[in-house]
């Protein structure tokens, strides 16, 4: 066995500093002198105050030798074209059921980008070219099973219960006369899914030597804390005469809604003539993958829409809007700042008996953190129109697709060498105070945060040291 000295050894990084805009590069150095670059993700940013990194990427996309995707939402894949416009033509791994849905995430994302570079008078960050070819750059991979993606690289993607075709990302680094350095990607992690069976890590992977980066995005929330709200809320403005709106992102979260609009109507809490309208043409999309089986989802699940169920398109907003009767509205995206959502919520915000219910994240600087922070009777900016807000502005965590503080202790729990955990994916105060914990509760060898800020030199006994990055 090499010395702690000698042999190869892994550097990573993370582009993001919270929540969104996720992308950690890896460099590995290999005895012989010849380097791997690789990234795990590559979203777009959400936060205001970090929209100036979309842009461009702290190292050179094309000397990156492959790119691993968690999972298929736009805060961890959204950038792919970009990178591949900058250079990246290697292969993009992800897991076989999120192949079927990146393609039609990209091609939404790209309108948006396009949407928006237009309001802003500037070129879009990619054209349509660029997804094609990031498209065809995609490779499926089983779950449970090892590929060798570069001569001393290997990945194993691990079902994860965030949302379907989400992935816990095992990477293995060998090198010669040396023991493998093991890094574990929990991507957004859960440990639970409405549509999934989502099995246990097996046993070789619980006793390996590992890094874990771990998200923390609920760090400092425990699952006991966690208020059930949404159905009484529903329930109360219909049965008042209002109409409800629900922005939703629109995998995962939006057919969850769905379902459970489906129990709430066999549990007589909504009335069947009550009618719900979907929108949203991604969500739509998915939501077809949902009912036809695509995505690994479990055979009693494929039935869980509602009924009295309107699926509307974009000619067909102004007349749900129009009508007077009390209905049900859900809708992309989940922010409420794209989508079909601002056009419902300029209409909806003005009516006193109204509820708009979010259901998720909602990043600084988004419409739906700016109608949460705003009081009634206050003047709120609404695609392009300033209405009163009048309407109920509620939101719950009850549906979200992460584990809690302590569900992710848990989950660190069950490792039985445990060399280094780094925290990552969650506000700043909160990456803190997970830390923190994981020090107290789980006690690993080393816990650190992964950010723009320091590189984390990595072999396989562990932490060797941490460098700037000088970014």
């Amino acid at each position: 066995m090499a010395s702690k000295e000698r042999g190869a050894y892994v550097d990573i990084m993370a582009v993001q500093k919270e929540v969104t805009g996720s992308c950690i590069l890896g460099v590995a150095k290999f005895q012989n002198e010849t380097t791997t670059r690789f990234i795990i993700d590559c979203g777009m940013f959400q936060e205001e105050k970090y929209s100036q990194y979309n842009s461009d990427f702290p190292f050179d996309p094309s000397n990156i030798d492959f790119c691993i995707a968690t999972h298929n939402h736009v805060d961890h894949t959204g950038r792919l074209p970009l990178l591949q416009k900058q250079g990246f033509t290697k292969k993009i791994y992800v897991s076989k059921p999120t192949s079927y849905l990146l393609p039609l995430a990209l091609e939404d994302s790209y309108k948006v980008v396009k949407e928006m570079a237009k309001r802003n008078f500037v070129s879009p960050l990619y054209s349509s070219n660029n997804v094609t070819d990031t498209i065809s750059q995609v490779k499926a991979v089983e779950y449970g099973v090892s590929y060798q993606v570069s001569e001393n690289i290997k990945l194993t993607m691990f079902k994860n219960g965030h949302l379907p075709g989400a992935a816990i990302v095992l990477v293995q680094i060998s090198s010669s006369n040396c023991d493998d350095i093991n890094i574990l990607f929990t991507g957004d992690y859960n440990n639970k899914n409405l549509f999934l069976d989502v099995p246990d890590l097996p046993d070789w992977v619980l006793e390996l030597p590992l890094t874990i980066v771990q998200e923390s995005t609920y760090g400092t929330t425990n699952s006991s804390t966690i208020e059930k709200c949404f159905r009484r809320n529903v329930a109360k403005c219909i049965e008042n005469g209002g109409s409800v709106v629900i922005p939703a992102f629109a995998l995962g979260r939006y057919q969850e809604i769905l379902y459970e609009f489906k129990c709430m109507q066999k549990e007589g809490v909504l009335p069947l003539d009550v009618e719900i309208f979907a929108a949203g043409n991604l969500a739509h999309r998915y939501t077809d993958l949902f009912v036809k089986g695509k995505l690994d989802i479990k055979d009693e699940m494929l039935d869980f829409l509602p009924e009295n169920l309107n699926f509307v398109g974009k000619h067909q907003h102004q007349d749900v809007m129009n009508s007077a009767k009390s209905k049900i509205v859900l809708t992309t995206s989940g922010a409420g700042t794209y989508g079909p959502a601002p056009q419902y919520i300029q209409h909806y915000i003005r009516q006193p008996n109204a509820l708009i219910h979010f259901t998720g994240f909602t990043p600084e600087g988004t419409l739906g953190a700016r109608l949460k922070n705003a009081q009634k009777g206050e003047v709120v900016s609404v695609a392009g129109l300033f209405p009163v807000k009048r309407a109920d502005v509620q939101y719950t965590t009850e549906f979200s697709a992460h584990a809690k503080a302590d569900e992710m202790i848990d989950f660190l729990k069950q490792f039985k060498n445990l060399k280094l955990v780094l925290v990552n994916h969650g506000e700043m105060s909160v990456q803190d105070l997970f830390a923190e914990r994981v020090v107290r509760e789980v006690d690993p060898k080393n816990v650190g945060i992964l950010g723009r800020d320091y590189f984390y030199r990595i072999n396989p006994y562990g932490l060797v040291k941490t460098l700037s990055t000088k970014f």
